[in-house]
Protein backbone atom coordinates (compact mmCIF):
# COMPACT_ATOMS: atom_id res chain seq x y z
CA UNK A 1 0.00 0.00 0.00
CA UNK A 2 1.29 3.30 -0.81
CA UNK A 3 0.57 6.21 0.51
CA UNK A 4 0.58 9.91 -1.07
CA UNK A 5 -0.07 13.37 0.19
CA UNK A 6 -1.61 13.83 -3.49
CA UNK A 7 -5.02 11.54 -3.71
CA UNK A 8 -8.05 13.45 -5.32
CA UNK A 9 -10.62 11.40 -4.21
CA UNK A 10 -11.22 8.80 -0.78
CA UNK A 11 -14.11 6.12 -1.33
CA UNK A 12 -14.56 4.72 2.40
CA UNK A 13 -16.47 3.01 4.80
CA UNK A 14 -18.17 -0.17 2.68
CA UNK A 15 -16.90 -3.93 2.05
CA UNK A 16 -14.52 -3.92 -1.06
CA UNK A 17 -13.86 -6.88 -3.52
CA UNK A 18 -10.85 -6.11 -5.08
CA UNK A 19 -11.63 -9.00 -7.46
CA UNK A 20 -8.08 -9.97 -7.11
CA UNK A 21 -7.60 -13.79 -7.15
CA UNK A 22 -7.55 -15.57 -3.91
CA UNK A 23 -8.49 -12.05 -2.04
CA UNK A 24 -10.67 -11.50 0.46
CA UNK A 25 -13.64 -8.91 1.20
CA UNK A 26 -11.91 -5.98 3.12
CA UNK A 27 -14.68 -4.93 5.65
CA UNK A 28 -14.57 -1.09 6.34
CA UNK A 29 -12.39 -0.65 3.22
CA UNK A 30 -10.96 2.45 1.70
CA UNK A 31 -10.07 3.30 -2.05
CA UNK A 32 -7.88 6.67 -2.39
CA UNK A 33 -7.72 7.95 -6.39
CA UNK A 34 -5.12 9.70 -7.76
CA UNK A 35 -5.39 11.34 -11.53
CA UNK A 36 -8.01 8.84 -12.38
CA UNK A 37 -5.96 5.59 -11.05
CA UNK A 38 -6.39 3.76 -7.81
CA UNK A 39 -3.32 5.00 -5.58
CA UNK A 40 -4.18 2.84 -2.31
CA UNK A 41 -6.67 0.04 -1.31
CA UNK A 42 -6.91 -0.82 2.56
CA UNK A 43 -8.80 -0.45 5.89
CA UNK A 44 -10.41 2.42 6.11
CA UNK A 45 -8.86 3.26 9.27
CA UNK A 46 -5.60 3.67 7.60
CA UNK A 47 -6.32 5.29 4.98
CA UNK A 48 -8.26 7.89 6.26
CA UNK A 49 -5.33 9.11 8.26
CA UNK A 50 -3.88 9.65 5.36
CA UNK A 51 -6.53 11.24 3.51
CA UNK A 52 -5.42 14.53 1.86
CA UNK A 53 -7.79 17.85 1.33
CA UNK A 54 -9.34 16.41 -1.56
CA UNK A 55 -12.68 14.46 -2.08
CA UNK A 56 -14.30 12.39 -0.23
CA UNK A 57 -17.04 9.51 -1.30
CA UNK A 58 -18.95 8.06 2.02
CA UNK A 59 -19.99 4.84 1.04
CA UNK A 60 -20.96 3.33 4.02
CA UNK A 61 -23.51 0.33 4.05
CA UNK A 62 -22.25 -0.23 0.57
CA UNK A 63 -19.96 -3.02 -1.60
CA UNK A 64 -17.42 -1.14 -3.21
CA UNK A 65 -16.56 -3.27 -6.30
CA UNK A 66 -14.95 -2.90 -10.24
CA UNK A 67 -17.72 -1.75 -12.79
CA UNK A 68 -19.68 -3.80 -14.49
CA UNK A 69 -18.76 -4.52 -18.52
CA UNK A 70 -21.23 -5.35 -20.98
CA UNK A 71 -19.63 -6.53 -24.11
CA UNK A 72 -22.00 -6.60 -26.67
CA UNK A 73 -24.75 -4.28 -27.37
CA UNK A 74 -26.40 -2.07 -29.85
CA UNK A 75 -26.81 1.44 -27.48
CA UNK A 76 -29.28 3.60 -29.81
CA UNK A 77 -31.70 0.84 -30.00
CA UNK A 78 -32.73 1.92 -26.89
CA UNK A 79 -35.13 3.95 -29.13
CA UNK A 80 -36.80 0.61 -30.23
CA UNK A 81 -37.04 -0.71 -27.29
CA UNK A 82 -40.66 -2.76 -27.35
CA UNK A 83 -41.02 -2.10 -31.26
CA UNK A 84 -41.52 -5.72 -32.35
CA UNK A 85 -41.64 -8.31 -29.18
CA UNK A 86 -42.26 -12.31 -29.65
CA UNK A 87 -40.52 -12.93 -33.22
CA UNK A 88 -37.66 -15.37 -34.31
CA UNK A 89 -34.39 -13.64 -34.78
CA UNK A 90 -34.62 -13.80 -38.74
CA UNK A 91 -38.37 -12.25 -38.34
CA UNK A 92 -37.85 -9.66 -35.98
CA UNK A 93 -34.54 -8.42 -37.83
CA UNK A 94 -35.49 -8.61 -41.45
CA UNK A 95 -39.22 -7.27 -41.30
CA UNK A 96 -39.60 -4.98 -38.33
CA UNK A 97 -35.62 -3.90 -37.09
CA UNK A 98 -33.75 -3.15 -40.40
CA UNK A 99 -36.89 -1.40 -42.03
CA UNK A 100 -37.58 1.11 -38.99
CA UNK A 101 -33.30 1.24 -38.28
CA UNK A 102 -33.24 2.17 -42.47
CA UNK A 103 -36.74 4.86 -42.11
CA UNK A 104 -35.69 6.27 -38.61
CA UNK A 105 -32.06 5.73 -37.05
CA UNK A 106 -29.74 8.87 -38.49
CA UNK A 107 -27.13 10.42 -36.53
CA UNK A 108 -29.32 12.70 -34.55
CA UNK A 109 -31.54 9.82 -33.37
CA UNK A 110 -28.54 7.65 -32.56
CA UNK A 111 -26.80 10.27 -30.11
CA UNK A 112 -30.56 10.64 -28.61
CA UNK A 113 -30.57 6.87 -28.24
CA UNK A 114 -26.92 6.60 -27.28
CA UNK A 115 -27.41 9.04 -24.37
CA UNK A 116 -30.55 6.99 -22.96
CA UNK A 117 -28.19 4.08 -22.82
CA UNK A 118 -25.54 5.83 -21.13
CA UNK A 119 -27.67 7.37 -18.41
CA UNK A 120 -29.76 3.32 -17.96
CA UNK A 121 -25.91 2.19 -17.73
CA UNK A 122 -24.41 3.93 -15.68
CA UNK A 123 -27.30 4.16 -13.07
CA UNK A 124 -26.84 0.50 -13.38
CA UNK A 125 -23.42 0.13 -12.35
CA UNK A 126 -21.79 -0.48 -16.05
CA UNK A 127 -19.06 1.69 -16.21
CA UNK A 128 -17.79 0.25 -19.79
CA UNK A 129 -19.96 -0.46 -22.51
CA UNK A 130 -19.91 -1.49 -26.55
CA UNK A 131 -21.42 -0.65 -29.56
CA UNK A 132 -21.79 -2.53 -32.61
CA UNK A 133 -24.35 -0.12 -35.03
CA UNK A 134 -24.14 2.77 -37.07
CA UNK A 135 -22.29 6.44 -36.80
CA UNK A 136 -19.91 4.77 -34.55
CA UNK A 137 -17.98 8.41 -34.62
CA UNK A 138 -21.95 10.37 -33.12
CA UNK A 139 -21.95 7.36 -30.57
CA UNK A 140 -18.13 7.71 -29.28
CA UNK A 141 -18.31 11.38 -28.75
CA UNK A 142 -21.53 10.90 -26.65
CA UNK A 143 -20.33 7.93 -24.27
CA UNK A 144 -16.84 10.74 -23.49
CA UNK A 145 -18.96 13.51 -22.97
CA UNK A 146 -20.81 11.76 -20.50
CA UNK A 147 -17.50 9.71 -18.96
CA UNK A 148 -18.35 6.08 -19.74
CA UNK A 149 -15.73 4.26 -21.05
CA UNK A 150 -16.64 2.34 -24.58
CA UNK A 151 -15.63 -0.14 -27.45
CA UNK A 152 -17.41 0.95 -30.23
CA UNK A 153 -17.22 -0.03 -33.78
CA UNK A 154 -19.31 0.75 -37.30
CA UNK A 155 -21.41 -1.90 -38.15
CA UNK A 156 -20.47 -3.84 -41.65
CA UNK A 157 -22.77 -5.81 -43.80
CA UNK A 158 -23.33 -6.19 -47.78
CA UNK A 159 -26.24 -4.22 -48.00
CA UNK A 160 -27.28 -0.36 -47.40
CA UNK A 161 -27.20 1.18 -43.59
CA UNK A 162 -28.57 3.91 -42.44
CA UNK A 163 -25.56 5.82 -42.92
CA UNK A 164 -23.72 3.66 -45.71
CA UNK A 165 -24.68 2.81 -49.00
CA UNK A 166 -22.15 -0.11 -49.07
CA UNK A 167 -19.41 -1.92 -47.96
CA UNK A 168 -16.56 0.25 -49.71
CA UNK A 169 -18.34 3.28 -47.73
CA UNK A 170 -18.58 1.37 -44.89
CA UNK A 171 -14.69 0.42 -44.35
CA UNK A 172 -13.90 3.86 -44.85
CA UNK A 173 -16.19 5.29 -42.17
CA UNK A 174 -14.71 2.04 -39.77
CA UNK A 175 -10.93 3.65 -41.13
CA UNK A 176 -11.76 7.11 -39.88
CA UNK A 177 -13.20 5.66 -36.21
CA UNK A 178 -10.11 4.08 -35.98
CA UNK A 179 -8.18 7.05 -36.25
CA UNK A 180 -10.45 9.63 -34.55
CA UNK A 181 -10.22 7.34 -31.29
CA UNK A 182 -6.94 6.01 -31.68
CA UNK A 183 -5.13 6.34 -27.66
CA UNK A 184 -8.59 7.47 -26.43
CA UNK A 185 -8.57 7.37 -22.76
CA UNK A 186 -12.17 6.24 -22.71
CA UNK A 187 -13.06 5.09 -26.23
CA UNK A 188 -11.67 2.09 -28.16
CA UNK A 189 -12.41 1.93 -31.68
CA UNK A 190 -13.01 -1.73 -33.32
CA UNK A 191 -14.07 -3.27 -36.47
CA UNK A 192 -17.48 -5.05 -36.68
CA UNK A 193 -18.64 -7.46 -39.83
CA UNK A 194 -22.11 -8.33 -38.76
CA UNK A 195 -21.99 -11.57 -39.19
CA UNK A 196 -20.86 -14.71 -41.35
CA UNK A 197 -24.52 -14.77 -43.34
CA UNK A 198 -24.60 -10.77 -43.59
CA UNK A 199 -21.10 -10.16 -44.61
CA UNK A 200 -19.64 -11.95 -47.65
CA UNK A 201 -16.17 -14.24 -47.12
CA UNK A 202 -14.29 -11.09 -49.31
CA UNK A 203 -15.42 -8.13 -46.88
CA UNK A 204 -14.57 -10.37 -44.19
CA UNK A 205 -11.14 -10.95 -44.72
CA UNK A 206 -11.12 -7.52 -45.47
CA UNK A 207 -12.21 -6.60 -42.26
CA UNK A 208 -10.46 -8.97 -40.82
CA UNK A 209 -6.99 -6.98 -42.60
CA UNK A 210 -8.26 -3.33 -41.31
CA UNK A 211 -8.64 -4.64 -37.54
CA UNK A 212 -5.05 -6.27 -37.99
CA UNK A 213 -3.13 -3.21 -39.76
CA UNK A 214 -4.49 -0.50 -37.11
CA UNK A 215 -4.51 -3.24 -34.01
CA UNK A 216 -8.12 -2.94 -33.34
CA UNK A 217 -10.97 -5.38 -31.82
CA UNK A 218 -13.06 -7.20 -34.02
CA UNK A 219 -16.63 -7.59 -32.63
CA UNK A 220 -19.25 -10.05 -34.76
CA UNK A 221 -22.45 -12.41 -34.42
CA UNK A 222 -21.61 -15.91 -33.98
CA UNK A 223 -23.50 -18.77 -34.12
CA UNK A 224 -26.55 -17.31 -32.92
CA UNK A 225 -29.23 -19.37 -34.35
CA UNK A 226 -30.15 -22.83 -35.43
CA UNK A 227 -31.04 -20.91 -39.31
CA UNK A 228 -27.52 -19.59 -39.04
CA UNK A 229 -25.97 -22.86 -38.71
CA UNK A 230 -27.76 -24.75 -41.41
CA UNK A 231 -27.08 -22.03 -43.62
CA UNK A 232 -23.26 -22.06 -43.21
CA UNK A 233 -23.28 -25.60 -43.36
CA UNK A 234 -25.39 -25.71 -46.36
CA UNK A 235 -23.61 -23.37 -48.66
CA UNK A 236 -19.82 -23.53 -47.05
CA UNK A 237 -19.48 -27.02 -45.80
CA UNK A 238 -18.54 -25.90 -42.26
CA UNK A 239 -20.09 -24.72 -39.06
CA UNK A 240 -19.66 -20.47 -39.21
CA UNK A 241 -16.80 -20.96 -36.34
CA UNK A 242 -15.06 -23.16 -38.56
CA UNK A 243 -16.05 -20.89 -41.65
CA UNK A 244 -14.70 -17.76 -39.84
CA UNK A 245 -11.52 -19.45 -38.63
CA UNK A 246 -11.04 -20.97 -42.14
CA UNK A 247 -11.14 -17.10 -43.90
CA UNK A 248 -8.56 -16.24 -41.36
CA UNK A 249 -10.84 -13.65 -39.00
CA UNK A 250 -10.48 -15.03 -35.80
CA UNK A 251 -7.68 -14.62 -33.42
CA UNK A 252 -7.69 -13.25 -29.95
CA UNK A 253 -8.87 -9.69 -31.10
CA UNK A 254 -12.19 -11.30 -32.10
CA UNK A 255 -15.64 -10.72 -29.65
CA UNK A 256 -17.63 -13.33 -30.88
CA UNK A 257 -21.30 -12.41 -29.56
CA UNK A 258 -24.02 -15.24 -28.70
CA UNK A 259 -21.62 -18.70 -29.66
CA UNK A 260 -25.40 -20.47 -29.18
CA UNK A 261 -25.17 -23.08 -31.24
CA UNK A 262 -21.18 -24.50 -31.07
CA UNK A 263 -20.02 -28.14 -31.70
CA UNK A 264 -17.28 -29.43 -29.32
CA UNK A 265 -15.05 -28.96 -32.38
CA UNK A 266 -16.34 -24.59 -32.62
CA UNK A 267 -15.44 -24.93 -28.91
CA UNK A 268 -11.59 -26.28 -29.54
CA UNK A 269 -11.21 -23.44 -31.74
CA UNK A 270 -12.23 -20.46 -30.36
CA UNK A 271 -10.47 -21.62 -27.51
CA UNK A 272 -7.56 -22.91 -29.49
CA UNK A 273 -7.19 -19.25 -31.27
CA UNK A 274 -8.33 -17.26 -27.88
CA UNK A 275 -11.34 -15.97 -29.34
CA UNK A 276 -13.40 -14.02 -26.49
CA UNK A 277 -17.20 -14.38 -26.46
CA UNK A 278 -19.97 -12.49 -24.92
CA UNK A 279 -22.57 -14.75 -23.29
CA UNK A 280 -26.10 -12.68 -23.49
CA UNK A 281 -28.76 -14.97 -22.12
CA UNK A 282 -31.76 -12.91 -22.42
CA UNK A 283 -31.89 -11.67 -25.82
CA UNK A 284 -31.32 -15.62 -26.56
CA UNK A 285 -33.69 -16.49 -24.11
CA UNK A 286 -36.12 -13.60 -25.64
CA UNK A 287 -35.53 -14.80 -29.44
CA UNK A 288 -35.52 -17.86 -28.50
CA UNK A 289 -32.23 -18.46 -30.32
CA UNK A 290 -31.10 -21.02 -27.48
CA UNK A 291 -29.23 -21.62 -24.77
CA UNK A 292 -24.80 -21.36 -25.22
CA UNK A 293 -22.85 -23.67 -23.78
CA UNK A 294 -21.22 -21.96 -20.87
CA UNK A 295 -19.80 -24.04 -18.63
CA UNK A 296 -18.24 -25.91 -21.29
CA UNK A 297 -16.89 -23.14 -22.88
CA UNK A 298 -15.16 -21.76 -19.78
CA UNK A 299 -14.31 -25.47 -18.71
CA UNK A 300 -12.15 -25.52 -22.23
CA UNK A 301 -10.66 -21.89 -21.51
CA UNK A 302 -12.69 -19.83 -23.84
CA UNK A 303 -12.75 -16.44 -22.31
CA UNK A 304 -15.83 -15.28 -22.02
CA UNK A 305 -18.10 -12.45 -20.60
CA UNK A 306 -21.35 -11.63 -20.40
CA UNK A 307 -23.57 -8.40 -22.49
CA UNK A 308 -27.04 -7.08 -22.45
CA UNK A 309 -27.32 -6.84 -26.57
CA UNK A 310 -29.50 -4.15 -27.93
CA UNK A 311 -32.46 -3.22 -25.53
CA UNK A 312 -35.11 -3.99 -28.54
CA UNK A 313 -34.01 -7.52 -28.21
CA UNK A 314 -33.65 -7.59 -24.24
CA UNK A 315 -35.46 -5.05 -23.30
CA UNK A 316 -33.18 -3.56 -20.95
CA UNK A 317 -29.45 -2.74 -20.73
CA UNK A 318 -29.10 -4.03 -16.86
CA UNK A 319 -26.50 -6.62 -16.91
CA UNK A 320 -26.69 -7.23 -13.50
CA UNK A 321 -30.21 -8.68 -14.08
CA UNK A 322 -28.22 -10.56 -16.97
CA UNK A 323 -25.97 -11.91 -15.49
CA UNK A 324 -28.50 -13.45 -11.88
CA UNK A 325 -30.50 -14.68 -14.96
CA UNK A 326 -27.44 -16.96 -16.29
CA UNK A 327 -26.29 -17.85 -13.03
CA UNK A 328 -29.45 -20.17 -12.48
CA UNK A 329 -30.12 -20.92 -15.92
CA UNK A 330 -26.78 -22.81 -16.42
CA UNK A 331 -27.88 -24.53 -12.93
CA UNK A 332 -31.18 -25.44 -14.32
CA UNK A 333 -30.60 -26.64 -17.96
CA UNK A 334 -27.52 -28.62 -17.00
CA UNK A 335 -29.30 -29.88 -13.71
CA UNK A 336 -26.11 -28.89 -12.10
CA UNK A 337 -25.98 -26.54 -9.10
CA UNK A 338 -22.94 -25.71 -8.82
CA UNK A 339 -22.23 -24.50 -12.42
CA UNK A 340 -21.23 -20.82 -12.40
CA UNK A 341 -21.25 -20.51 -8.93
CA UNK A 342 -21.31 -16.59 -7.02
CA UNK A 343 -17.92 -15.35 -7.06
CA UNK A 344 -17.84 -16.52 -10.95
CA UNK A 345 -20.66 -14.85 -11.93
CA UNK A 346 -19.52 -11.73 -10.24
CA UNK A 347 -16.14 -11.94 -12.01
CA UNK A 348 -18.24 -12.69 -15.76
CA UNK A 349 -19.25 -9.02 -15.04
CA UNK A 350 -16.27 -7.31 -14.24
CA UNK A 351 -12.91 -9.08 -14.49
CA UNK A 352 -14.06 -11.44 -17.25
CA UNK A 353 -15.70 -8.99 -19.04
CA UNK A 354 -12.56 -6.88 -18.96
CA UNK A 355 -10.24 -9.34 -19.98
CA UNK A 356 -12.96 -9.92 -23.26
CA UNK A 357 -12.43 -6.55 -24.02
CA UNK A 358 -8.61 -6.49 -24.03
CA UNK A 359 -8.85 -3.93 -21.43
CA UNK A 360 -7.73 -6.27 -18.55
CA UNK A 361 -4.44 -4.66 -18.04
CA UNK A 362 -6.70 -1.37 -17.36
CA UNK A 363 -9.61 -1.99 -15.81
CA UNK A 364 -12.16 -5.15 -13.79
CA UNK A 365 -9.83 -4.98 -10.68
CA UNK A 366 -9.78 -2.52 -7.75
CA UNK A 367 -5.70 -2.89 -7.47
CA UNK A 368 -3.04 0.11 -7.73
CA UNK A 369 -2.29 1.28 -11.00
CA UNK A 370 -5.84 0.44 -12.34
CA UNK A 371 -7.93 2.81 -13.88
CA UNK A 372 -10.72 3.77 -10.98
CA UNK A 373 -14.01 2.65 -12.20
CA UNK A 374 -16.06 1.42 -9.42
CA UNK A 375 -19.89 0.84 -8.67
CA UNK A 376 -20.86 1.29 -5.02
CA UNK A 377 -24.34 -1.07 -4.61
CA UNK A 378 -25.94 0.05 -1.65
CA UNK A 379 -26.79 -3.10 0.84
CA UNK A 380 -29.55 -1.58 3.13
CA UNK A 381 -32.89 -2.66 1.14
CA UNK A 382 -34.57 -5.46 2.55
CA UNK A 383 -33.64 -7.43 0.22
CA UNK A 384 -30.24 -6.98 0.62
CA UNK A 385 -30.75 -8.43 4.52
CA UNK A 386 -28.89 -10.35 5.77
CA UNK A 387 -25.44 -10.02 4.01
CA UNK A 388 -23.52 -13.67 4.84
CA UNK A 389 -21.66 -13.68 1.36
CA UNK A 390 -21.08 -10.47 -0.60
CA UNK A 391 -20.60 -12.80 -4.26
CA UNK A 392 -23.62 -14.53 -2.99
CA UNK A 393 -25.93 -11.41 -2.89
CA UNK A 394 -24.54 -10.02 -6.14
CA UNK A 395 -25.71 -13.03 -7.62
CA UNK A 396 -29.05 -13.46 -6.74
CA UNK A 397 -29.88 -11.34 -4.64
CA UNK A 398 -28.78 -7.34 -5.77
CA UNK A 399 -30.73 -4.57 -7.73
CA UNK A 400 -29.65 -2.11 -10.26
CA UNK A 401 -31.61 0.16 -8.65
CA UNK A 402 -29.18 -0.45 -5.55
CA UNK A 403 -26.09 1.03 -6.95
CA UNK A 404 -25.44 4.41 -5.12
CA UNK A 405 -22.36 6.06 -6.86
CA UNK A 406 -20.78 5.15 -9.69
CA UNK A 407 -16.87 6.15 -10.98
CA UNK A 408 -15.21 6.41 -14.21
CA UNK A 409 -11.80 7.03 -14.22
CA UNK A 410 -11.93 8.63 -11.19
CA UNK A 411 -14.29 10.77 -11.83
CA UNK A 412 -18.23 10.49 -10.41
CA UNK A 413 -20.62 10.03 -12.87
CA UNK A 414 -23.50 8.90 -10.48
CA UNK A 415 -23.38 10.33 -6.99
CA UNK A 416 -26.30 9.56 -4.59
CA UNK A 417 -28.43 7.69 -7.63
CA UNK A 418 -28.13 10.67 -9.52
CA UNK A 419 -26.41 11.15 -12.80
CA UNK A 420 -23.69 14.13 -12.93
CA UNK A 421 -22.89 14.61 -16.24
CA UNK A 422 -26.14 13.79 -17.87
CA UNK A 423 -29.08 15.55 -18.05
CA UNK A 424 -32.01 13.39 -17.26
CA UNK A 425 -34.72 15.52 -18.17
CA UNK A 426 -33.69 16.83 -21.06
CA UNK A 427 -32.73 12.95 -22.53
CA UNK A 428 -36.56 12.30 -21.59
CA UNK A 429 -37.60 15.18 -24.24
CA UNK A 430 -34.67 14.09 -26.72
CA UNK A 431 -36.54 10.62 -26.39
CA UNK A 432 -40.16 11.96 -26.48
CA UNK A 433 -39.27 13.75 -29.93
CA UNK A 434 -37.29 11.40 -31.53
CA UNK A 435 -40.23 8.39 -30.57
CA UNK A 436 -42.68 9.91 -31.71
CA UNK A 437 -41.53 10.14 -35.25
CA UNK A 438 -40.91 6.67 -35.41
CA UNK A 439 -44.71 5.92 -33.87
CA UNK A 440 -46.11 8.12 -36.57
CA UNK A 441 -43.77 5.31 -39.03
Amino acid sequence: MSYSPSWDLLVFGGTILTMEPGSEPIVNGALAIADGRIAAVGPAEELVEQAPTGEVLDAAGCLIMPGLVNTHSHLAMTLLRGLADDLPLKTWLEEHIWPAERQHMNREAVRVGTRLAAAEQLLAGVTTTTDMYFFDDEVGKVLAEAGMRGVVAESLLDFQTPRCAGPDEMLERQRELLEAFRDHPLITPAVAPHSPYTVSAANLVREAELADELDAPLHIHLSETRWEVQKLLDEKGMSPVAYLADLGVLSESTVAAHCVHVSPDDIDILSDLEVAVSHNPVSNLKLASGIAPVPAMLAAGVKLGLGTDGTASNNTLDLLRDAQLAALLHKGVGGDPTALPAKQTVELMTTAGARVLGLDKRIGLLREGYEADIVCLEVKAPHAMPLYDPYSHLAYAARAADVLHVLVRGRTLVRDRELTTLDLEEIRAQVKEVTGKIREG
